[in-house]
């Protein structure tokens, strides 16, 4: 009786994709203020930690996750329930995953005014990510300001490349300069958007057949942009954009910013050898979390054993949820907690 193994495909097929984010530049801020994967709400109900301000949104499984679906309006607009106001720090970060059916895509405001992000109605900025029912792109304006900046998709995810996929979205904010990601591409730049947002929101114009989707959103604070440019002199490297699919130790492709940036400086500093530290929060129990770990940091060593570096340089340890960094209480402290440190040996 015959077998037909397809792990070496599937192994074969992660490299690959991994491999396209070679170029990739994107490192997620140091510190989540907000993240939401919907995993702990009720199907076909509305979000816990969202406000809705006008039109109608609801959650909805979609294939193997939990979208955020905006259903109604011209505009829906939502936005994160956060306790402070105003909770942008002078550079931060954004990331979600975005799904089309062919309707139009979210458009993420930036409030610069002290109004709540509800109720603001100048002093502001937009990123549009559309989705070819107008055209295949990334707008930036700042209509105060006469500002508007577009970037075109590639042909890889134009037209069937790009409807009825996921689609990984990422905006990194630093001083005025606002940079956006769709995928392993760099899509557009704008120099100075002229506002120093303090928070946003996502409004779009959603109905029940083409709604806009939404999942697994974040936010970060922070300075993880500057990782590429700085010499390295840290004794220990602090990660929260090495990502990895739920209770299990497989690299998310959007991983590949903050691991280019380690191998720059891996091959900037040829005296260098790291203990690769990985960290989980509390969620399970704590012998699978501990062994989760210790995958987590011997995947992050073979990709950058495959990018190469000399696999001496590298070792690895699991610590679990030994060591957090933050409570375990909120969805932002547990997200703190799931980390991959470097430590210089």
């Amino acid at each position: 009786m015959g077998f037909i193994c397809i792990c070496s495909t599937v192994a074969h097929a992660q490299q690959v994709e991994l491999k396209a984010y070679n170029n990739y530049d994107f490192i997620q801020g140091d510190k989540i203020v907000f993240e939401d994967n919907f995993a702990d709400d009720q199907d076909g109900e509305f979000p816990s930690h969202w406000n809705l301000s006008s039109g109608q949104a609801v959650l909805n499984k979609t294939g193997d996750r939990e979208a955020f679906l905006l259903t109604e309006g011209n505009f829906a607009h939502v936005s994160p329930l956060i306790k402070k106001p105003s909770y942008l720090t002078d550079t931060f970060t954004i990331e979600f995953d975005s799904y089309t059916t062919g309707g139009y895509g979210p458009h993420i405001y930036f409030y610069g005014s002290n109004d709540d992000a509800a109720h603001a109605s100048n002093d502001l900025a937009q990123v549009d990510i559309c989705t070819g029912n107008i055209w295949e792109g990334v707008t930036i304006s700042n209509h105060d300001k006469s500002i508007e900046l577009t970037g075109n998709y590639p042909e890889e995810i134009r037209g069937g490349n790009y409807s009825g996929k996921w689609h990984h979205v990422a905006i990194a904010y630093r001083h005025g300069q606002v940079k956006v990601y769709v995928d392993q591409y760099r899509i557009a730049v704008a120099p100075n958007i002229g506002i120093s947002p303090h928070a946003i929101d996502i409004e779009g114009i959603g109905d029940a057949k083409t709604p806009i989707m939404l999942s697994n959103f974040r936010i970060a604070n922070g300075g993880g942009m500057n990782m590429l440019a700085k010499k390295f002199t840290d004794t220990k490297i602090v990660t929260h954009g090495i990502n990895f699919d739920v209770d299990k130790a497989t690299l998310k492709p959007e991983s590949m910013g903050t691991i280019n940036a380690i191998v720059k400086i891996l091959n900037d500093n040829p005296a260098i050898k790291f203990e690769i530290d990985g960290h989980t929060d509390n969620s399970g129990e704590k012998a699978h979390n501990l062994t989760l770990s210790q995958q987590r940091a011997a995947t992050v060593r073979d990709q950058l054993v495959t990018m190469g570096i000399d696999a001496g340089r590298l070792t690895t340890k699991g610590l679990g949820d030994s060591k957090p960094l933050s409570d375990n209480n909120t969805s932002e402290g547990k997200a703190n907690n799931r980390r991959v440190e470097f430590i210089k040996m």
